[in-house]
């Protein structure tokens, strides 16, 4: 940036402070706000890689990712040279304002409309193979993704980000309503999503997204659409059929560690119904799903926070928590999610999933925690429910009969991951 103070200086001293205009003045405070911006997410990225139970990718970041990644104020000092450019170029800049809001609405306007729309194909084309194999597959190369892993790319996909992003910023200046806060509050927007999009762990709470809680599971979709030609299918039926298939025969007690889910509720019934005893511990999850089962099984349903049986249920459960679990015991997630595995003195299965037959073909999505040719229970009762033409919704509190399902899965020649 020595072209932009050296600048500067002559300018000042042949010409005073007053010959700075606003627009010059910030280029360079404005690259230092970026890079102080990156700095703090980088900071906090790390500690909570390091600490965090809200880890997305549960591994250390290796030395040769900080290598590969520690030219991220690059970009940065590239944007200022192009900032320098522009204003050298365009005359016009040099009588920004500090700022003009319907100059700041049309850049946001501009953003979501046709900037996101090219960025979207443009991105979408760089996972073609041709483009993956000699550009993308850079920025890919991090697994435990990092705030600056965003910016980690090669310098054609620079260039081609700066002219899209560039389009609102040039057409205010163009139409004369843009100013120099609107720009800078852009850019800044920019490195904040790019930023919170690629830190390694879980910065929104969970519970702000709960489907119960906003739409019902999709109930509330399908009440409002009555003629969907569509059916919404949660797979909870076919899921609940796995997990019970996968709970030891002979199993007298079963400790519960879930919130009452749809899931939840229906294993507990069925458990209760065999006469199986369903210990579980939080009295609120307690109560809740007490007044979900029916009196004549209620009896089989037990709150103690003492007695821990050797079969564990679980949805979600921390390091802290698997650890007062007794020695052998077996860990069985009921969500579809892996349990992450910290007791080498104990066993833990895979989350509910079949097997599917080598007749089905084109099926090349699966999660990447299971084998190949192995899908979760959710995903197969969707295939299910086409295969039979099933009319029925299956969300909100609707849920197909887990012993239906079970039986029309083993007619297509799906199996359990313990028959397989």
């Amino acid at each position: 940036m020595a072209p932009v103070v050296v600048h500067g200086a002559h300018r000042v001293a042949t010409k005073g402070w007053g010959d700075i205009d606003l627009a010059f003045a910030l280029i360079l405070p404005s690259l230092l706000l970026r890079m102080v911006h990156n700095q703090i997410w980088i900071s906090i990225a790390r500690y909570q890689t390091a600490r965090s139970k809200h880890r997305i990718v549960d591994r250390g970041i290796e030395f040769e990712q900080v290598d590969r990644e520690r030219g991220w104020d690059d970009q940065i000092l590239l944007n200022g040279l192009l900032f320098y450019v522009s204003y050298l170029t365009m005359p016009s800049t040099k009588l920004l304002p500090a700022w003009r809001t319907d100059g700041a609405v049309m850049m946001a306007l501009l953003h979501a409309g046709p900037v996101e729309f090219l960025y979207y194909w443009f991105h979408r084309a760089l996972h073609h193979h041709f483009l993956y194999s000699r550009y993308h597959s850079h920025h890919h190369s991090s697994i435990v993704t990092e705030p600056i892993t965003s910016v980690i790319h090669p310098f054609a996909e620079h260039i081609v980000y700066y002219l899209l992003f560039a389009i609102p910023m040039l057409s205010g200046i163009y139409v004369g309503n843009s100013s120099v806060m609107a720009i800078v509050l852009y850019i800044g927007y920019i490195d904040f999503m790019n930023n919170m999009g690629h830190c390694n762990f879980e910065l929104v709470p969970k519970w702000m997204f709960q489907a119960k809680q906003i739409n019902g599971g999709g109930e509330l979709y399908r009440q409002k659409y009555p003629k969907l030609r569509v059916r919404l299918v949660d797979g909870s039926g076919l899921a609940t059929a796995v997990l019970l298939k996968s709970i030891p025969q002979d199993a007298k007690q079963v400790f519960l560690h879930a919130g009452p889910s749809k899931i939840a509720c229906a294993t507990a019934s069925a458990l209760c119904g065999k006469g199986v005893q369903v210990i579980m511990n939080p009295k609120k999850e307690y109560d809740v799903l007490k007044s979900q089962i029916a009196e004549s099984k209620a009896s089989y349903l037990k709150h103690s926070s003492t007695h821990m049986p050797q079969i564990w249920l679980v949805d979600n459960i921390d390091d802290k928590e698997q650890r007062l679990a007794p020695k052998q015991t077996l860990f069985i997630p009921i969500s579809q999610f892996p349990i992450k595995k910290i007791r080498k003195d104990c066993t833990y299965l895979c989350t509910p999933a079949m097997k599917i037959p080598e007749t089905m073909q084109n099926i090349h999505a699966c999660e990447n925690w299971l084998p190949r040719r192995v899908m979760s229970a959710w995903r197969i009762a969707g295939i299910l429910h086409a295969l039979e033409g099933w009319t029925m919704h299956e969300c909100g509190d609707a849920m197909m009969d887990a012993e239906k399902a079970w039986k029309y899965s083993a007619c297509i020649r799906l199996t359990d991951l313990d028959d397989s």
